[in-house]
This record gives structure tokens, sequence and C-alpha cells, in this order.
């Protein structure tokens, strides 16, 4: 399996909704993040579009993650045809290998048929510049759907990004969707988390930690694709500081952290199997 870093990584130095740094991270800076890391792959999400991004910039990050021995992943947020065919076009420019679009939004209202239908029509498309496309179960769309979805559409340019935190969002936890989803995973975003009570006791809400710190058996997790050339794209849900600088500095500090552990435990593993 090959490690990499996601965009969402780094959310709020990157900006999220109204929250936006006067210099935000650029696709270029997150390159060499990767690269400084040592690691494999760049996912560049939907928090980073690619589409608004000038064409001489991503000329220049497809040759340098040439240079650097980086693999290039892309992203973006909910289906439509259009910007299916737009987005492949960018994979091709980039040599992305997988496209990853996460369902939500009005999919949760289309039916699987037609959503299945539309994927068929784009596929030959994504096979000739050989991206897959990675659906990613997300906070409103269950897992069973996409994995029908998945069956229905029955192709091997299609198949699953596995989120292990989101479908806790749609009723799920987290072994339910992993059960659910791993036959058919081309792509594994991974995360952790805790439950925090609240002082009063009205209910709970769920925070982002490090890797290695919270609920997510990350061992047990990466066992269940020791046989799959797959990405293993880090994430993470870090609460919001108060301040972009505090971000920058939190998000530097979790990423580090937690990309060490996760290739603590890649190591230990190759080395008992």
């Amino acid at each position: 399996m090959k490690l990499g870093l996601g965009s969402y990584s780094y959310r709020w130095s990157i900006g999220h909704k109204d929250r936006t740094p006067s210099s935000p991270i650029t696709c270029i800076e997150l390159l060499g993040i990767t690269s400084k890391l040592d690691l494999d792959v760049l996912q560049i999400a939907d928090n980073m579009p690619v589409h608004n991004i000038e064409t001489q910039t991503l000329d220049q990050l497809y040759r340098t993650a040439q240079k650097q021995g980086i693999n290039l992943e892309i992203g973006m947020q909910s289906f439509s045809t259009e910007s299916i065919k737009l987005y492949l076009d960018i994979a091709q420019r980039l040599d992305a290998r997988i496209l990853r679009i996460a369902l939500d939004g009005n999919d949760v209202g289309t039916s699987d048929d037609i959503i299945a239908k539309e994927f068929k029509n784009i596929l030959p498309i994504a096979e000739k510049i050989n991206c897959k496309i990675a659906i990613e179960n997300h906070f409103a769309f269950p897992s069973d759907r996409m994995a029908n979805i998945i069956k229905l559409v029955d192709e091997e340019y299609l198949g699953a990004c596995l989120d292990v935190a989101n479908s806790i969002c749609a009723g799920e936890w987290p072994d339910e969707t992993i059960d659910c989803l791993k036959d058919y995973t081309i792509n594994l975003h991974i995360k952790d988390y805790q439950f925090s009570i609240d002082p009063y006791g009205v209910g709970f809400s769920i925070e982002g930690v490090p890797l290695g710190k919270g609920l997510t058996n990350v061992a047990g997790l990466l066992s269940k694709f020791k046989d799959k050339d797959i990405s293993v794209i880090y994430e993470h849900w870090l609460p919001w500081p108060g301040n972009f600088e505090d971000a920058r500095k939190n998000e530097d500090i979790w990423t580090i952290e937690s990309i060490a552990y996760l290739k603590s435990l890649k190591s230990e593993y190759n080395q008992t199997h």
C-alpha cells in the first residue's frame, strides 16, 4: 500500500467556507510537505478545487510530482456528469490515477439506478486515461447504497473510497462501514477521533485527534487491506483553534505525528509478514 497526504489535512491553512487565511497554502506547497514527509501520494480534494487552479500551476505540479516520484490524485464533491468529465480531463493532465467523488447533498435524493447508469456512461473515459473513480462514503449517503451502486455498475474502474469515520453521521459504526465497503475499496481515507461528553450531560460530540490517540483501530484497519495495492490517504478533523497561526502550527504537528505513527505500523507489519 502507498501512504499519502490528503488536502483535508490542511483544511484551515487552505481555507474553509468563511474562514480563509490571508495567504492560503497552495497545491505546490502541499506537494512540498508530501515530499518532506517522504510520502508516495498527494490527494487534492474538493477543499482545493483543481478546476480553479491555473493551467500553468497544474503543469508545474505535475512536473514537480514526477521528479519527486509522487503520485497525484484529485477529488470533487457530489455527482455531476459535466464536472466528472472536466475532472477526468484534469486527471489526464496530472496523470492522476484516482478521481475521488464524495456522494452527498443532491445525490441522496437521486436513485441508485440513475447514478449507476451515469457512471456506466462515464467510465469508458476513465478507462481510456487509466484513472479509476472512487466514490466516498459521506455524511448523508449510507454505505450500503454505495455498495449497491458499485455492484450495479460492476466495472473495474469504479470502486469505493472508504473513509473510516464519515458514516458515523449516517448512523453507521466504523466496523459496519468497513465490512460493507472493504471488498470494493480502491482508496482509503484514514483519520482518528474520540467522543467528547458535554460537561452538562447534554449529549456528546465527535472530535478529531492525531492517529493513534483515538478510537480508530489503525493497525486492524491496515491489516484488512494488506493484499491490496491502494493508496492510504491521511486526513484529520482538527477542531478550529481560534486563529490561523495556531491552526497551521497544529496542522503541521498533527500531520507529522500521525504520519510517523502510520509509517511505524506499516514498517512493523512488513517486518512480521
